[in-house]
């Protein structure tokens, strides 16, 4: 079988590197890639933006899936077009990614369904979400309807940094027409995590849990990024509450989205906060998590392949996935500057020395100058993955494949996964 992978960040070399391990691929080809991608795969030089000439790809190349990446193109209707053209295709459709590229939509499905989430309002005006405001207290949680990169919300503090934010997403338009409209939700209290789970419209294959690290800086400082890290699974999260999970939120979100015409086919990432009232949904996404899916990957014992085919078949009934033990780290190495303005260019040192035992270092912002040289080339450079016998192993490995790499401006946190180790010793 020939694989097609969309995208070109640290996910999708992830991906590439767990389905190159498949017996049932003999060929992957992404697109557009990045300079890791390249040591798995064939680059291709497609418009993805493009439906058609990614299906016409797809034809003379006769490929047997279709891996789709990034959260934009699924909004772009590609899995939709590939579905009508009769080409196998891993992912949502337009209608049921809308959970993730509309926050006002996810939100009314929940409130109809029951499924738990924070309490909120939908604006579509500054104004009206300004006066609303008034009427609550601190901290304040702002969220841009449509599609920000994982950037596109605010936590306050102040009533002064909301006012700021609002003005900021609705009348600036820092995001684009993503912040047209905006919610504004009830800050909730506990342990986020990240939930991944394989579907088929009816039925999910659940991933252990996962947390991420969205702050720039170390004890969740600093504005909002993409994601500076994760590790898997939780240690403090038992089997029992990622059942809840599923029974409470992910099952009910298929049945619900079937009902209505728009069964989800894919990978259905919910991110959950764990509060004493029980798990409550914080966002809808659907598609892989970046960086979570770098610590999948490693973490994944079963060959991928089987799934994502069932899934887009719509069957998942008999597939199972299997994990490997222990746990799994990620530190993200990021430009300087990023999140907000960068450079490109700076030259990487050490990448491939950083693979030792159990270390695998995962591209994302990165491609080869004209002279061959590894450069940066986006805001999250690099991904340092690293499996060990537990959390406290898998970090202490990690970060000595990040001492080995160095470019100008580089960042990385200290404390992936700090926050629960001494809980795990």
């Amino acid at each position: 079988m020939r694989v097609l992978i969309l995208g070109s960040g640290g996910r999708e070399h992830a991906l590439a590197w767990k389905i190159a391990q498949s017996p049932l691929v003999e060929k992957i080809c992404i697109a557009p890639g990045n300079a890791g991608t390249a040591g798995v795969g064939e680059h291709v030089a497609l418009d993805t933006k493009n439906n058609s000439v990614v299906s016409a790809f797809c034809r003379e190349q006769s490929i047997g899936l279709v891996v789709v990446g990034p959260d934009d193109l699924l909004a772009d209707g590609v899995v939709d077009f590939l579905e009508q053209e009769n080409i196998p295709v891993f992912g949502p459709t337009k209608a049921a990614s809308e959970i993730e590229w509309s926050k006002a939509y996810a939100k009314q499905v929940m409130q109809e369904e029951g499924i738990p989430t924070a309490r909120h309002r939908v604006f579509e005006t500054s104004e009206g979400a300004l006066a609303y405001l008034q009427t609550q207290k601190p901290p304040y949680v702002l969220k841009a309807d449509g599609l920000a990169l994982g950037k596109g919300v605010v936590i306050a503090k102040t009533k002064e940094e909301a006012v700021d934010g609002i003005h900021s997403m609705m009348d600036a338009k820092v995001h684009g027409e993503a912040g047209n409209r905006i919610v504004i939700e009830e800050f909730l209290e506990g342990l986020e995590i990240s939930v991944h789970a394989i579907c088929d419209g009816e039925r999910a294959l659940m991933f252990p849990s996962a947390k991420d690290h969205k702050r720039i800086y170390e004890n969740d400082e600093g504005p909002n990024t993409g994601g500076m890290g994760t590790i898997a699974p939780v240690p403090i999260v038992p089997q029992e509450q990622m059942k809840l999970i599923e029974e409470r939120i992910v099952l009910p979100l298929l049945r619900a989205l079937k009902e209505r015409g728009r069964p989800f086919k894919g990978l259905l990432f919910p991110g959950v906060m764990l509060t004493k009232y029980g798990p409550m949904v914080i966002e809808f996404n659907a598609r892989f998590g970046d960086p979570e899916t770098q610590s999948y990957m490693r973490l994944m014992k079963s060959d991928i392949v089987p799934a994502l085919i069932a899934s887009a078949e719509g069957d998942l009934s008999g597939t199972t996935l299997e994990w490997n033990e222990g746990a799994v780290a990620c530190i993200v190495m990021a430009s300087g500057g990023y999140p907000g303005a960068y450079e490109k260019g700076k030259e990487i040192r050490g990448a491939e020395g950083a693979m030792g035992e159990g270390v695998v270092v995962f591209h994302a912002g990165t491609k080869r100058s004209g002279t061959g040289a590894l450069i940066t080339n986006g805001g999250r450079v690099l991904n340092v993955t690293a499996l060990g016998t537990d959390l406290k192993d898998a970090r202490a490995r990690a970060y000595e494949g990040v001492e080995q790499i160095s470019f100008e401006g580089s960042q990385y946190r200290k404390d992936i996964g700090a926050s629960v180790i001494s809980v795990e010793i």
